[in-house]
């Protein structure tokens, strides 16, 4: 079950070299389009159903979640989200419930099945995929991509707008202060860190940060790595791996920065790695005062 988890968490960042490769290898085009081209309009979709957690949140965040008829095991916030019909994980989905659920509109990640998304689209299902996010750019645009799909283009384009400017701001204000060197760590067996290749960077750098491992090729790190480089901060995700554990070990390095400072921090998975333009800005406030104590008024 652990090995389990901590795939599928490499899986869900796609930090790691090897997911990404199979990501680029895949068949279906749709897993690496830039994810926000013009979709052909779905007109007034009335029965959706989301593969993704980010997606699920910008639904609701869009005020349509009265349209959601289903989503994924994974899709837990907001609490209501809890209450939809679940269709399987992420990556793998219950076909059968799916076309008897008879969406006009299926929302799909570049990380569901392949096979499963071509199979829907057979049975004449509307499915459109979005793929990985590169950065809070792309977190934004695909937003912005969502809310014409589901008729809600002026409302993203406002919440779209203060996001922008709020983490404008941030960066304003964090520009001048020290740069701690940060690891953000997402998996335990193997040991998996946060690179600069996707989004999780940038809550580090707008918070004026660091990145220990963003210029690494792959995700996967050694203790030793880690300890070379010596990171200021730590942060642990909780999912897929025991956080508290993880926390343990990196405290009985005595000559480990992060160690010596107690700056060691655990921060819930969803939190980080399921955005929408708000909760980026939510989340990038939580990085400031990690990296900041009381630097932030």
């Amino acid at each position: 079950m652990m090995r389990r988890n901590i795939i599928l968490l490499v899986v869900l960042f796609g930090i790691c070299a090897a997911a990404f490769y199979f990501l680029l290898k895949l068949p279906d085009n749709s897993a690496r389009e830039t994810g926000f081209s013009r979709h052909p309009m779905v007109r007034q979709p009335k029965r959706i159903i989301s593969l993704g957690p980010s997606i699920t949140k910008a639904l609701y965040l869009l005020g349509v979640q009265d349209k959601l008829i289903g989503d994924t095991i994974y899709c837990i916030d907001p609490p209501e989200a809890k209450n939809k019909e679940k269709i399987g994980t992420v990556v793998e989905v219950n076909m059968e419930k799916i076309f008897n659920l008879n969406p006009d509109l299926v929302l799909a990640t570049s990380l569901t099945n392949p096979k499963a998304r071509e199979k829907l689209k057979n049975l004449g299902v509307k499915v459109i995929t979005f793929s990985t996010l590169k950065d809070f750019s792309d977190i934004c645009k695909q937003f912005l991509e969502l809310g014409r799909l589901v008729d809600k283009e002026n409302e993203a384009k406002e919440i779209v707008r203060r996001a922008e400017n709020e983490a404008a701001l941030v960066r304003e204000k964090v520009k001048d202060f020290y740069k701690p060197k940060v690891l953000i760590q997402v998996g335990a067996r193997p040991l998996v860190v946060a690179t600069g290749r996707y989004f999780v960077n940038d809550y580090i750098e707008f918070a004026g940060g660091i990145n220990i491992a963003k210029e690494a090729r792959g995700g996967i790190y050694s203790r030793e790595q880690i300890l070379k480089a010596n990171p200021d901060v730590i942060i642990i995700t909780t999912m897929g791996m025991a956080a508290e554990e993880e926390k343990m070990i990196w405290q009985k390095y005595e000559t480990l920065s992060a160690a010596k400072s107690g700056r060691i921090y655990i921060m819930d998975t969803d939190e980080i790695t399921s955005p929408t333009p708000q909760s980026f800005v939510k989340t990038l406030e939580v990085f400031v005062h990690i990296l900041h104590p009381g630097g932030m008024k």
